[in-house]
């Protein structure tokens, strides 16, 4: 028995659409090192629940001579599938055909598979490899871009959206991951820019590379436009299945629990003895981090930009955190105009997505220098300040060791509504250090003492006895418990259970006026 022609013509359609731009633009997509849209999507997803959508689709331009280079697909995968069981909505660019270029129909499939996203309440993942937009359409491709950009914007903190570039993102296509929540690059193989490099010798006369001007580096290291690097498309994927674990679908939804094996009323005596005594000193707070939260759940976010403070997402007897901690390890965990708009940006994720909000307070006060007040350090400072002010998911504080200024007051205190606040026996709570604050009070009996060096020190150490310590906030209940550093994981995990039914109402508006 024969086939019908119709079946016939479908089975041959459907397997032009597994091409692409044909296998000789496959290989050369292969031999830059990089995969091909569909192989990153079977790399990305559970095996065989991927569904596409608008596989023969095909542009409608004319100019040009376009009109005789037609392609099934118009240079974009898309559809849904699931991930660890969970549904995602996504978009996979094929380079291969036209370079991956955007036009008013390849744009058109994106914003389909966002507005579903939207309506049923599902990740959004872009799998981003494109030469920017059709010129051969003109303002047609110009006018898709805008459509995602209008959709980015309108599903802003109702589903999460995920970028990976993998390729050539440059113009107006990076503002589309730019609105993202969280970007992926691959290291050599992926690059953003607004204007490329002849562009900026044109009118700078500065001679660079897309890997110098937008390279993964360049945007981890510098920028902070990206907020993780892969060595290899494969990598990247395994990268966006582990990002997904800690994400609800919606913000309807909390993430997803995962059992644990590690205890919660586990304790860890090496935390007791890890801050050193003196308060200059540096130490590792990510090591912190990882004694505390469920073993090797931390995933940092940002790692490689503002390391001065610390973000990403961890386990607490199987529940999802959002970790922010300042790092003493860089900087002396001082808070600059980086820190305080990386750490202001996660919170806002998280704040947005039903993710309790953790926070190790190490902190001297915010970076000084003219470079900073210029810069606007009141303006950026006051953006992490906004964050946690706004939020209002459980919010838990753990002051380490030091807590001065009005760093203090930023970073997670009672006064700014956190719901748990506990402090370490070694916490100093103050307005500044003792030294600094001994010579401001003091300075007239140390200049006027026979000799000054020992005054200064006796009032330095009358000043650390006296606020260099917990207990002056622990006695106004600016600091709800005083305990011992190995204690640590069992009272968060005690207290994000009580927080589990949290409900707090905030006075109605269209929006805050973030200081941007």
């Amino acid at each position: 028995m024969t086939e019908s022609t119709p079946l016939q013509r479908l089975r041959e359609m459907r397997e032009r659409t597994l091409l692409g731009g044909g296998e000789k633009r496959i290989a050369a997509q292969h031999a830059k090192g990089k995969l091909t849209a569909r192989e990153r999507i079977d790399l990305l997803v559970d095996e065989g629940s991927f569904v596409e959508l608008d596989r023969f689709v095909t542009h409608r331009c004319t100019d040009f001579g376009m009109q005789d280079q037609q392609v099934l697909g118009d240079g974009v995968v898309t559809g849904h599938a699931r991930v660890d069981g969970r549904p995602v909505a996504l978009f996979s660019q094929d380079f291969t055909v036209f370079g991956g270029s955007l036009s008013e129909t390849h744009a058109e499939k994106i914003c389909k598979v966002m507005d579903m996203a939207v309506k049923v309440g599902i990740p959004v993942i872009g799998l981003n490899d494109s030469g920017g937009a059709r010129i051969q359409e003109g303002v047609a491709s110009l006018g898709g871009y805008a459509e995602i950009f209008w959709r980015n914007t309108r599903a802003s903190g109702v589903v999460p959206q995920i970028s990976a570039i993998l390729g050539p993102c440059a113009g107006g296509a990076v503002y589309s991951p730019a609105i993202t929540d969280f970007i992926a690059m691959v290291e050599g193989n992926s690059y953003m820019h607004i204007t490329g490099p002849d562009v900026v010798k044109t009118v700078t006369h500065e001679e660079v590379t897309s890997e110098e001007l937008g390279g993964a580096d360049v945007h981890m290291q510098r920028s902070g436009v990206a907020h993780f690097k892969s060595p290899d498309g494969r990598a990247c994927m395994a990268l966006l299945r582990r990002l997904l674990s800690y994400l609800p679908l919606n913000n309807a939804e909390d993430p997803p629990f995962v059992p644990t094996d590690d205890p919660p009323d586990r304790c860890d005596p090496e935390l007791d003895t890890l801050v050193p005594a003196d308060p200059q000193k540096p130490y590792d707070i990510v090591e912190v981090v990882d004694r505390v939260v469920d073993r090797e759940s931390f995933l940092e976010v940002h790692a490689e930009y503002a390391r001065n403070i610390v973000v990403g997402f961890a386990r607490l007897g199987g529940r999802v955190v959002g970790v922010v901690a300042n790092q003493p390890a860089v900087l002396a965990g001082c808070l600059d105009i980086d820190a305080s708009v990386k750490g202001a940006r996660f919170i806002r994720f998280c704040d947005a997505f039903n993710v309790p909000i953790v926070t190790f307070e190490d902190v001297p006060g915010f970076l000084p220098g003219t470079g900073q007040e210029y810069a606007g350090i009141i303006r950026h400072g006051a953006k992490l300040l906004y964050a946690y002010c706004e939020a209002t998911v459980p919010k838990l504080t753990v002051i380490t060791r030091k807590a001065y200024g009005g760093a203090y007051d930023v970073m997670g205190s009672k006064h700014v509504r956190a719901d748990v606040n506990l402090a370490w026996p070694g916490a100093m709570i103050a307005v500044m250090g003792a030294a600094g604050a001994a010579k401001i009070i003091y300075r007239r009996e140390i200049q006027e003492a026979g000799d000054p060096a020992a005054v200064e020190a006796r009032r330095t150490a009358e000043y650390e006895e006296t606020f260099n310590n917990p207990y002056k906030a622990a006695a106004r209940g600016f600091v709800d418990d005083v305990i011992e550093a190995s204690q640590t994981r069992p009272m968060l995990i005690q207290a994000l259970e009580l927080l589990r039914s949290k409900h707090e109402e905030r006075p109605r508006r269209k929006h805050g006026n973030l200081p941007l």
